[in-house]
């Protein structure tokens, strides 16, 4: 009884309902008008059709309207209440002006390093234009003395990361999608409350989406009454609203200005593979150390800023270090947010894959693309370039699997070899062009993360440590199956057409 209790009490059913009372509320408004059946019907279809003229004419991803056009094409009304709730990324004037003053605000401390842009100009000159749209169009500015280390599992990650924040001397700040209670968060924690005790500044975000079913409601509360500065991003109420688009799926961990992490880990046990949820858990996650963790430092205080309508000074969160021996290469991180009408992921992968001379190896979770990254990744492999993609044996959403897959067959029809890691779930966000370019972040190949979440990576060129992303990914393609046209062809015909309707409607999901 205490279980049924406990589950009729948990908020996400709870604001199930709620929801659930306003799509019946709005039912009821149609129903009431349904004896002004043919004036209310012509009067959703004009709405409809200017709704449809309106989204064309927007700056945006040519697959996202079409699902959209389809949907409200298809169902005047409920389409175009759906999209008036749920279809853009619409900013009031207050928080329009605060976006602008937080980005002259981040763009003063974001200052590019005039010596180590020369030298990856004379490094490179393609390596320097795929850097230049990042720093104009992102601000982040490209770093050199900057170690790199790659970690190929979560479980390698979770070991060097305790290690450092045990050693936190002046601040922690930590940003995940999903915070999961369990061994990892709880031996996180644990190290936290104990660090807020001896004067360190610890600051926490998670998404409160992405933990709406592995937190607590007012978890940030709990954490804020043991020492821990803690917020959770963008909180989920139960109003249909755009809001729910944007989530916070970034992973960032920035320790005393001098270390900091990002890859495709969250904090739960199934990314160390404490418990197997979909198999062997794949993941990975870069180390950095040196010049290049100012720029984390930056993207996590300008988000805690925006949140907290806070304005301080960064350059105290600056560390100067001196330069390791052991660096070599560039590294540039950056981050994307979906308020800027500009799809820094996807261009950061674009840029990658159209200049690729000999190799582009990739690994994602989820391949839902748009006509511009098909094309592209088409395009290079039928001019002789070994395009790869390893995606999932395993999948841990079944429907999202199935669109995936129905993206195999005109990709590998054009010379793209794509795999499935048969283990288990591969959640890795990976990069490789050449042997020479690579990054590591938390930007899937989906929608939702090239254009409507706030994401983050890292981009390398000539590091040390992209050697060992490459012997990570030939070690990952002799645990995965190759899959051919015959096995796609093999594809009963009610499954091929399942997955055509799910294409249509691919950027929704």
């Amino acid at each position: 009884m205490k279980q049924i209790t406990k589950l009729l009490s948990h908020r996400v059913v709870m604001v199930g309902l709620l929801l659930l009372i306003q799509f019946g509320a709005i039912l009821a408004l149609v129903l009431k008008f349904n004896e002004y059946y043919v004036y209310f019907y012509t009067l959703c279809d004009l709405i409809a059709l200017i709704i449809t003229v309106y989204i064309v004419s927007l700056k945006s991803n040519p697959g996202y309207k079409i699902a959209w056009i389809v949907t409200i094409m298809a169902i005047p009304l409920f389409g175009v209440l759906l999209y008036l709730i749920f279809g853009g990324n619409r900013l009031s004037n207050r928080e329009k002006k605060k976006m602008l003053e937080i980005y002259q605000h981040t763009k003063d401390y974001f200052v590019q390093d005039i010596e180590t842009e020369r030298h990856l100009s004379e490094a490179s000159k393609a390596a320097y234009a795929q850097s230049k749209y990042i720093r104009d169009y992102a601000l982040c500015p490209v770093h050199e003395h900057t170690k790199t280390t790659y970690f190929p599992r979560g479980e390698d990650f979770y070991k060097d990361f305790l290690t450092e924040l045990k050693a936190a001397k002046q601040f922690i700040f930590i940003e995940f999608f999903i915070i999961a209670e369990g061994t990892m968060w709880d031996t996180t924690l644990d190290i936290l409350e104990q660090k807020a005790k001896e004067g360190v500044d610890v600051r926490l975000l998670y998404d409160d989406m992405g933990c709406i079913f592995t937190l607590p409601k007012d978890y940030d509360q709990q954490l804020r009454k043991r020492g821990i500065k803690c917020t959770a991003f963008n909180p989920f109420i139960p109003i249909l609203t755009s809001r729910f688009n944007n989530r916070d799926h970034r992973k960032i961990v920035v320790i005393d200005g001098t270390v900091a992490y990002t890859g495709g880990v969250n904090i739960a046990d199934e990314y160390i593979n404490h418990i197997q949820k979909y198999g062997y858990w794949k993941d990975n996650a870069l180390k950095l150390e040196g010049d290049g963790v100012w720029s984390f430092t930056i993207m996590f205080l300008t988000l805690w800023n925006y949140i907290h309508n806070a304005d301080v000074d960064y350059t105290r969160y600056r560390i100067t270090q001196p330069v390791r021996q052991d660096c070599d290469g560039f590294v540039q991180p950056y981050s994307d947010s979906p308020l800027d009408d500009e799809a820094t992921g996807e261009t950061v992968y674009l840029n990658l894959i159209n200049r690729a001379t000999q190799s582009v190896y990739i690994t994602t979770p989820y391949l839902i693309v748009d006509n511009e990254m098909i094309t592209a990744l088409c395009n290079a492999a039928k001019s002789g370039i070994d395009v790869r993609i390893i995606t999932p044996g395993i999948a841990d959403k079944k429907i999202v699997n199935e669109l995936t897959k129905g993206y195999y067959h005109i990709l590998i029809s054009c010379g793209v070899r794509i795999y499935e890691y048969t283990p288990g779930f591969i959640h890795a966000k990976t990069v490789i062009v050449d042997g020479e370019y690579a990054t590591v972040g938390s930007v899937n190949f989906d929608y939702r993360s090239l254009y409507l979440h706030f994401e983050c990576g890292v981009w390398m060129y000539r590091t040390n440590c992209i050697q060992d992303i490459m012997a990570d990914y030939e070690q990952t393609l002799t645990e995965s199956q190759e899959i051919t046209l015959d096995d796609c062809n093999q594809v009963s015909i009610p499954r091929k057409v399942f997955r055509a309707i799910l294409r249509v409607f691919a950027p929704m999901m």
